[in-house]
């Protein structure tokens, strides 16, 4: 079995640990060091760790200000991409739009809405497909433009040596439990095909019918 790493870039409001808590305390405003080191309860060193941490991703940037005489006080404050990281609650917007297009429309419109969606989607994120790369090619590529939506994936390979792709974080799991036809067979499946390119591929197990991953086969041949 081949377990590829995740990218880079981890997915939204998937920070855990003493660094999420850090980031929802900036998330009030801007803190020293001290600041968050005595409303988390740990050592100021450990805190600008964290923080020097978070700068180096990008999440949060310093600034100085000065209060009264001394030095400047050294704060930290999120930014666009730290905002990005604070967890986030689609699903209760997501089923009560697709509730309602099914009340309204029926289920053939809102499946050829979530089709188009998830190609849309693909097409935004896909940047650098290539054509002519192999199947299997594509299907590694597949799982770091999977993990850039937010989605835990790595390969596997089967006992005949196929190409599965797994996810074990689905980003819409809520929905997807709500309406699995529409979120798993639909709009992943279109957003599947979309980002691999003619290549087919075959939904194994999901967790929107209530398995513990999702899993694509690669039909390599």
């Amino acid at each position: 079995m081949e377990r590829r790493s995740a990218a880079s870039e981890p997915e939204p409001g998937a920070v855990e640990g003493t660094r999420g808590k850090v980031l929802d305390e900036l998330a009030d405003g801007p803190k020293t060091a001290r600041d968050l080191a005595k409303s988390l309860g740990i050592q100021e060193s450990a805190a600008r760790g964290h923080l020097d941490r978070l700068e180096e991703r990008g999440w949060v940037v310093p600034s100085f200000r000065r209060e009264g005489v001394g030095r400047p006080r050294k704060r930290y404050a999120l930014t666009a991409l730290g905002q990005d990281q604070l967890p986030k609650k689609y699903d209760l917007m997501v089923d009560a739009i697709v509730d309602g297009l099914l009340q309204h429309e029926g289920e053939g419109y809102v499946s050829a809405v979530l089709a188009e969606a998830g190609e849309r989607v693909a097409h935004q994120v896909a940047e650098g497909v290539v054509p002519g790369k192999t199947p299997e090619e594509k299907a590694r590529h597949l799982v770091t433009l999977l993990n850039r939506l937010g989605f835990r994936s790595h390969i596997e390979r089967t006992a005949d040596g196929q190409c599965r792709v797994v996810r074990t974080n689905c980003v819409f799991r809520h929905s997807a439990l709500a309406h699995p036809f529409l979120l798993c067979d639909v709009f992943d499946k279109h957003l599947t095909e979309a980002l691999l390119g003619e290549v087919g591929i075959d939904l194994e197990d999901s967790i929107g019918r209530g398995g513990l991953r999702c899993s694509h086969l690669i039909q390599l041949s």
